[in-house]
């Protein structure tokens, strides 16, 4: 199966008043734009895997991204090196969740892309996301199986937590 993938990172802000060149607004624009084709090297992926799932409160949803999720497709996921990870905070129904996700740690987990030794991201509040993109030829996390390959998602307590998640790998 061919996988060509479009990431796009954009902030644009409107921020309006007095200056000291005299323009009424200041207009700053920062952007990324990383196109895949399908493969395993530089500039490509060859695993896509998306889904929205729910945890439980003060619970952990451990994805063991080599050899046990299946795609779109029925086909297992068995990835080596991630490319990009888009992770929202909430259903893509729009209603809001009440509690904040962490991402990283536990047992066997990918690290390459958080460094330390009990790597994190987050609160990733309500409503949040985090996205990471890399076309290196070493993509941005590698990940090894039995003993690099979980990527855990964290829900803090107070009530469950559903979210998207979305993965770009490659198998070599």
């Amino acid at each position: 199966m061919a996988v060509t993938a479009t990431l796009v990172a954009q902030f644009k802000a409107i921020q309006t008043g007095a200056n000291d060149f005299g323009g009424p607004s200041f207009t700053p624009e920062v952007s990324k734009i990383i196109s895949l084709t399908s493969g395993t090297s530089a500039g490509m992926a060859d695993i896509v895997w998306c889904d929205q799932r729910t945890v439980a409160s003060a619970s952990n949803d451990d994805l063991d991204l080599s050899g046990v999720l299946t795609d779109a497709f029925g086909a297992t996921v068995t990835a080596v090196e991630l490319v990009a990870l888009l992770i929202i905070n909430g259903p893509a129904s729009g209603s809001a969740n009440t509690t904040n996700l962490t991402i990283g740690v536990g047992s066997n987990p990918v690290v390459g892309f958080l460094g330390g030794t009990n790597p994190t991201i987050g609160p990733v509040r309500p409503g949040s996301f985090v996205f990471l993109g890399s076309s290196d030829a070493a993509g941005f996390g590698a990940i090894t199986a039995g003993t690099g390959d979980i990527l855990r998602i964290a829900n803090s307590s107070g009530a469950a937590a559903t979210y998207q998640i979305a993965i770009l790998a490659r198998s070599a």
